[in-house]
């Protein structure tokens, strides 16, 4: 079911704030979501089992000004329809209070452009994939480094998950912890140090969100060769990966 229209908190910048979780947006959600009151943050505050009250949001791609960094418990960046090979001027100011928030291992965690910007700020080389793209509902296997993660380590191996880009991770920054992959992309998720992590898969999104991705794309993946009713009649529920979000909450609480 799609989780809509929930208040939304906007960092000020006048306010004395106790720390919050911060969802850095980096675009938004297809016009179909959209026009039904849905957007990432909407997911992620549902996912993570947060009240509204509890989340800063910032539109980094809009020009929103990130909030102060000791303001901030746990870190979430979202996907994007935007490409990081752009390399547009946010994605500088966002890698440098990336690598402020790792220095100082403030939990976070880079979904889809998410993941793809934390790589890219340390190192790891983001491209188009060269097979084109993956999108619908994909299974996914955990490396061994990834059954004993923190954070990917709760799910089943495999597990499925919803997935929709284009560019991928082709190389991983050094020192990065391979944690997931599958027969399509094979850097669906990395750790880097104890705190900070990148998932290609949305674990913000359930099968209705991703139906709606499909059917929005219909022309545009006949076009590149996909087979869209297939895609959808593949499609299914994916509470395993979604629960990443609720223990990604619980590992920045419990640090408190």
């Amino acid at each position: 079911m799609l989780i809509c229209k929930l208040s939304r908190v906007f960092y000020s910048g006048n306010r004395n704030l106790a720390k919050k979780f911060l969802i850095i947006k980096v675009g938004n959600t297809v016009e179909s979501l959209l026009d039904q009151g849905c957007d990432f943050e909407d997911w992620f505050i549902a996912g993570l089992g947060l009240e509204p009250g509890e989340v800063l949001v910032c539109s980094l791609h809009l020009g929103e000004s990130l909030p102060p960094i000791d303001s901030v418990l746990g870190i979430v960046i979202t996907g994007s329809a935007a490409y990081v090979t752009e390399e547009e001027p946010w994605n500088f100011i966002g890698a440098d209070f990336i690598r402020v928030a790792h220095q100082r291992a403030i939990p976070m965690l880079g979904v889809c452009y998410g993941h793809q910007l934390i790589a890219w700020t340390f190192g790891g080389r983001v491209d188009f994939h060269p097979e084109g793209r993956e999108i619908g509902t994909v299974s996914i296997r955990l490396t061994a480094a990834g059954k004993e993660d923190a954070l990917l380590g709760e799910l089943p191996d495999p597990f499925i998950a919803q997935a929709s880009h284009k560019q991928s991770v082709m190389q991983l920054p050094d020192g990065a912890v391979h944690l997931a992959a599958n027969e399509f992309d094979v850097h669906h998720a990395f750790r880097l140090g104890t705190s900070t992590w990148g998932v290609q898969f949305h674990p913000e999104f359930d099968d209705d969100i991703i139906r709606a991705y499909l059917l929005e794309r219909r022309e545009t993946l006949l076009a590149e060769g996909l087979d869209v009713e297939a895609l959808l009649n593949a499609v299914a529920p994916t509470p395993q990966a979604g629960a990443l979000l609720r223990s990604f909450a619980r590992f920045a609480q419990n640090l408190v």
